[in-house]
């Protein structure tokens, strides 16, 4: 293998490459950076042995073939290299790869080519088109509500699946304490996604924000695979699809929709404002936030080890509940999600589910699950005379 490439032609790609291979642990032929030269092109090849990325770039061919080096040892030289052609030549015993850029000269040591595995080819057939940064989108929106472990098996993944009573498309996150949902229309993309759904795990989807950019996007699947291309076809992202049995949502979205719910409407960045004050107040022992209503919102918290907080706003409620505790930061956490002026909460019960909403977020619905209330009692002294 023999070529001359710009730098910056490639540096972007060798970090997609970079990201997605471990950086020290695992076996050495994951962590390895693949060059295919070949029919006038460059591609830059990586895989942990379940996500797979190829880019193709221009470049100056003059020798075909096939080299693997460390990854992350050839990302971060290129990284560090300034604008400039640079030059990639193995050695005849194809043990060494050198790279030249004027009078700059390094030797990599390459990996064994029987290594390599041909990647999963992108399926043309029936391919559609999507926004690339409605998915950004969709993945910041739903992803946080999603559990971090993977023996959580369903609910450690991402559903997309068609909705059963509209024509939208249903994506959910879901980790035993917090439900999200944006729904979406997209005659194309429900054509193709089956009835059952899809499932990708959390931890793919890290890495797919990091490929994705703000422009268009092709999208197919296969039996076993997700794949992603960008318009230009130059780059193609694959991650494996997820088989468990999804819960049904329906169930407890059902119970928001009940009679004699109370409902309560505020100001969100206010109430952002004052919960944030709240947290100060938190422990490890008492993370909640404690709502009473009355005449005007009462937050409080509860605990006398690090001082005592109580504010009161003015927000819209009705409805016979007196009192609610919410996880203080993941309540912040999931308003920081709406843009929406204001937003409502549909209260079930002091514990049951509480579904949030916003006016201009209409597609876009979060559930979470309110903290058992633990009344404290403190001692205290009497006064004497």
């Amino acid at each position: 293998m023999f070529l001359k490439v710009f730098r910056d032609d490639i540096i972007e790609g060798l970090q997609k490459s970079a990201n997605i291979i471990p950086a020290k642990t695992g076996a050495a032929f994951l962590r390895t950076i693949w060059l295919k030269v070949e029919n006038g092109t460059l591609s830059i090849m990586s895989t942990d042995s379940n996500l797979e990325f190829c880019g193709t770039y221009p470049a100056e061919i003059i020798e075909d073939g096939l080299v693997g080096v460390q990854g992350r040892s050839f990302y971060d030289l290129i990284r560090k290299l300034p604008p400039g052609q640079i030059t990639l030549k193995a050695d005849d015993e194809g043990q060494f790869l050198a790279i030249q850029q004027g009078g700059r000269k390094y030797k990599l040591p390459t990996n064994e080519k029987s290594w390599f595995q041909n990647f999963t080819a992108y399926p043309e057939e029936n391919s559609v088109f999507w926004a690339g940064d409605f998915l950004q989108e969709l993945i910041d929106k739903t992803a946080y509500c999603i559990s971090d472990e993977d023996t959580m098996e369903a609910i450690a993944c991402l559903s997309v699946k068609p909705s059963a009573t509209t024509q939208h498309i249903e994506s959910c996150g879901l980790n035993g304490h917090q439900f999200a949902m944006l729904r979406f229309l997209h005659d194309d993309l429900r054509a193709l996604v089956p009835d059952g759904g899809l499932l990708i795990q959390k931890k793919y989807l890290v890495e797919l924000k990091k490929w994705l950019s703000g422009d268009e996007i092709e999208l197919n699947i296969d039996n076993k695979r997700l794949f992603f291309r960008t318009a230009d076809r130059k780059e193609t992202f694959s991650l494996p699809l997820s088989f468990y049995q999804y819960p049904d949502y329906n169930s407890f979205l059902s119970r928001i929709a009940d009679d004699g719910v109370s409902r309560m409407t505020a100001d969100r960045l206010e109430l952002i404002d004052a919960l944030e004050r709240i947290m100060i107040f938190n422990t490890e022992n008492n993370r909640c936030a404690y709502f009473q209503f009355g005449d005007e919102l009462v937050l409080y918290s509860q605990g006398q080890d690090v001082g005592t907080a109580s504010e009161s706003l003015d927000v819209e409620f009705a409805g016979d509940l007196k009192k609610i505790a919410f996880p203080t930061r993941n309540l912040i956490e999931i308003l920081n999600h709406f843009s929406s002026e204001r937003v409502g909460f549909t209260l079930t019960g002091a514990e049951g589910p509480c579904g949030v909403f916003g006016a201009d977020d209409p597609e876009y619905q979060v559930i979470i699950m309110p903290m058992k209330i633990v009344e404290e009692t403190y001692y205290s002294e009497e006064g004497t005379e």
